[in-house]
């Protein structure tokens, strides 16, 4: 069976049937690939008062979720899909590969204390492998593309510009292939899939591809890193 056909199984079960179904899942035969060691953005936004949001897309939202959890200045970080609508905004459907869903994450930060050029450094560096398109690690299909669903013309302004230096500067063996969109809804995903990083710890393939990027998170962006993650479900009082 494939990751996606057990986490569907476990899923019409109840969200309890995933933490005792982990051994079902076979770890992925490559490991997680080495964080890749990056320059600040030279365009940003200003550091100012009250929150902002910003919606990445980049493999499975499991890992990418986690990582900025542990983020210092973002409120949530919240898994879903954008990208598609919202009829066909559910975790089996988005499974398709075309719903024209990615696998998202919508972040609400405060900029006064890290901007979003600041996480899209996070988002390039150590959230995933901006040089693959339609996958990462073991997940194939479009619904795991490395994407930006951007807010604004300056969230575009700063996520263009600070490609454009990445890839200038050649910090990855291979150029960038994250693409922009706009005007996309973002649709939270089930509750099951919220917080299950840190919900799910021993489940093998959070150990194998996801708390690697936990553990680059804080050795690279030791300023950025909070050791207690912002957790949704306690958010919502479950």
């Amino acid at each position: 069976m494939t990751r996606r056909q057990i986490e569907t199984a476990l899923c019409l079960l109840g969200a309890g049937a995933v933490a005792t179904g982990l051994a079902l899942w076979q770890a992925p035969a490559s490991a997680a690939e080495d964080a890749v060691v990056i320059p600040p953005p030279a365009v940003d936004e200003q550091a100012a008062p009250g929150t902002e949001t910003a919606v990445f897309a980049g493999g499975c939202f499991w890992g990418v979720q986690g990582v900025f959890q542990h983020v210092k200045g973002v409120e949530s970080a919240v898994s879903g899909y954008a990208g598609g609508s919202a009829d066909t905004a559910s975790y089996e459907t988005v499974g398709s590969g075309r719903t024209g869903h990615a696998e998202s994450v919508k972040i609400t930060y405060e900029p006064s204390k890290i901007t979003y050029g600041q996480l899209l450094q996070v988002y390039f560096s150590v959230a995933h492998n901006p040089t693959q398109l339609n996958y990462q690690g073991p997940d194939r299909g479009r619904q795991y593309r490395s994407t930006i669903f951007v807010a604004n013309d300056s969230q575009k302004k700063i996520a263009e510009a600070y490609i454009a230096e990445l890839d200038k500067a050649k910090v990855f063996d291979k150029l960038i292939v994250t693409t922009l969109e706009t005007g996309k809804t973002f649709y939270p995903a089930e509750d099951y899939h919220q917080d299950f990083l840190t919900r799910n710890p021993t489940y093998p393939y959070i150990v194998y591809n996801d708390l690697p990027k936990i553990e680059n998170l804080k050795r690279l962006f030791p300023a950025f890193y909070q050791e207690k993650p912002v957790l949704v479900m306690a958010e919502a009082g479950n």
